[in-house]
């Protein structure tokens, strides 16, 4: 299997900021991107903690974490009534960012 960040390293930055804007980012994770914010700086040519640089990167209007959390909340609402079980926040992610974002 292939990894999809592959030569992507923003990508998983994105993925990263989509899954904590639903609310899904574990705390691990979350610290170890922001001990790895002064390397996405150089990387990026970016400022701020990560989520930062990734709204910057994105050109992401203010409130767009905001935003997400509302299309995951009202899509697990009808995922789950149609499915029966909650949804894959990692599976939502993927599809968001390939739908939104395509890279």
């Amino acid at each position: 299997m292939s990894d999809i960040y592959a030569g992507k390293p923003f990508l998983r930055l994105l993925d990263s900021y989509v899954l904590d804007a639903i609310g899904e980012l574990d705390a691990e994770s979350d610290a170890k991107l922001t001990s790895m914010e002064p390397k996405f700086r150089e990387l990026f040519g970016t400022t701020g903690d990560w989520r930062s640089m990734v709204e910057q990167r994105m050109r992401f209007p203010d409130g767009m974490a905001g935003a997400i959390n509302e299309v995951w909340t009202k899509g697990r609402t009808k995922f789950i009534t149609a499915n029966g079980h909650e949804p894959d926040p990692v599976e939502f992610t993927r599809t968001f960012v390939d739908t939104h974002f395509p890279h």
